[in-house]
């Protein structure tokens, strides 16, 4: 099984891919890491706040890649916010079969009231640098934005609007 986790930004896809892992045992390939993978390597021009372009960039990468991992039927967790809208159009049905997705979503409330504890558990897994510039406002409209597209494309939705510990069950 595959499950693709995305989500806006700090909506906890690292630390529930990673109580997956230590639960289920199931690796997880998290696309941040792939992200600055390449960039510091210079195969890419792209920078972190390339946020589009880097999906159209590492999506036909991770797409072979869990292509690769369902042929050799292994398990695998792949996590960040650089999976498209519309990725299902990508593979045959012998590979959709083998496919989970779930998209973490914050509501306007629970952003509202709990803003100061998403940024101060934003670093749990992965260390951020300097957050400044996810504003309380950004996170409102990029999660809403997302949500509507999930709701538009179909697809399954978590939304965390009142007591949120990152845990799911496969």
């Amino acid at each position: 099984m595959i499950l693709l986790l995305t989500g806006t930004t700090h909506t906890g896809k690292t630390a529930l891919a990673q109580r997956l892992l230590e639960r289920y045992r199931y690796p997880y390939l998290s696309l941040d890491l792939l992200k600055m993978g390449l960039i510091r390597s210079g195969q890419t021009a792209l920078t972190p706040e390339d946020e589009d372009e880097l999906t159209d960039y590492l999506w036909p990468i991770v797409r072979e890649e869990i292509k690769t991992a369902i042929e050799n039927g292994q398990h695998l967790i792949v996590e960040g916010c650089y999976i498209p809208f519309g990725w299902e159009r990508d593979f045959e049905e012998m590979y959709l079969r083998e496919i989970r997705y779930l998209c973490l979503v914050m509501t306007r409330r629970y952003l509202e009231e709990h803003f100061d504890d998403v940024r101060r558990h934003a670093g749990i897994i992965e260390n951020r640098g300097d957050d400044e510039g996810y504003s309380k406002d950004y996170l409102i409209a990029d999660n809403e934005r997302r949500l509507a597209m999930c709701r538009k494309h179909g697809y399954p939705v978590c939304l965390i609007d009142g007591s949120y510990e990152a845990d799911w069950k496969l």
